[in-house]
């Protein structure tokens, strides 16, 4: 039995402007950019590809699960990847990072593990803090 991977969205269906905050649960399928803040989680609807962009002043704090995620900004909660996860050099994450296939700039700071999701098992990668940092 094999998964047929989805691609990331090349259009953003909604946006969450910058000077917009919600509080409850976002639900979404396309892409969605974040640009504000939500306290809640921040979901795509189940089988349904779906693109989360996450710019650098936005700010989520609760559950985020899509299959490809953008970070620029900060999540505060763990982050499920189910397809693709990039983390830019400005992205803040405390939480667990679960994904399939990563890219993380230099800079992008992630407070939790870091657990692969391939084939049938998971691999976890606990980072730990630089000594004096």
């Amino acid at each position: 039995m094999f998964r047929k991977s989805s691609k990331p969205q090349n259009r953003i269906d909604c946006l969450i402007g910058a000077s917009t905050r919600i509080e409850g649960n976002v639900f979404f399928s396309g892409g969605l950019r974040v640009d504000g803040n939500v306290r809640g989680n921040v979901c795509a609807l189940p089988e349904q590809p779906g693109t989360l962009v996450v710019s650098e002043d936005a700010c989520i704090d609760g559950e985020v699960q899509a299959a490809h995620v953008v970070v620029n900004g900060t999540i505060n909660g763990p982050v499920n990847a189910t397809e693709t996860l990039e983390l830019q050099a400005s992205s803040r994450v405390k939480g667990d990072v679960h994904y399939r296939s990563i890219e993380m700039q230099q800079g992008a700071i992630v407070e939790g593990r870091l657990v692969h999701h391939g084939g049938s098992e998971a691999k976890g990668v606990e980072l730990k803090l630089a000594a004096g940092g």
